[in-house]
């Protein structure tokens, strides 16, 4: 049975720990955690998190190994996240936003999963997103909330 690949952003490890986002940052958690579904995340997702408190650190320490992927930046990665941009999708200001939507597309993860609705979750964006896809030769990418692959 093919498990999930599921890209999750800082905000869905931060959600743990907000009242708003926890029930479904930690039911997704709980998830990764049983082997159910796959934990993507970025060298960028790393370097965010190395910016945070201790504890929202080590929240994704919980994940066993065997049920984590870690994706590395590379060019094609940059120069797509660089094409969200130029085709107005986002802002360079927003560039660690585009990088997370490059790197879960090149992945091929399932779906992306985020509590930024302002950058990330956002129809219009999404629509843009996935339009710089298909130009460049890419699948289009599922970008939804944690309460909505759970």
């Amino acid at each position: 049975m093919h498990k999930l690949r599921i890209y999750i952003d800082t905000s869905v490890i931060g959600g743990c720990f907000d009242e708003e986002f926890a029930e479904w940052s930690n039911m997704l958690f709980d998830e990764f955690i049983a082997g159910k579904k796959i934990a993507v995340i970025s060298d960028i997702t790393i370097g965010e998190l190395s910016k945070a408190f201790d504890f929202i650190k080590n929240k994704i320490k919980e994940i066993p190994d065997k049920y984590i992927e870690v994706i590395h930046k590379t060019k094609e990665i940059e120069e797509l996240s660089h094409s969200y941009i130029k085709n107005n999708a986002i802002s360079k200001k927003h560039g660690d936003d585009a990088l997370h939507i490059a790197s879960a597309t090149i992945a091929k993860a399932d779906v992306l999963v985020s509590w930024n609705f302002k950058h990330i979750v956002n129809l219009r964006r999404i629509q843009i997103y996935n339009s710089v896809n298909l130009m460049n030769g890419y699948s289009i990418i599922e970008i939804r909330n944690p309460r909505e692959v759970l």
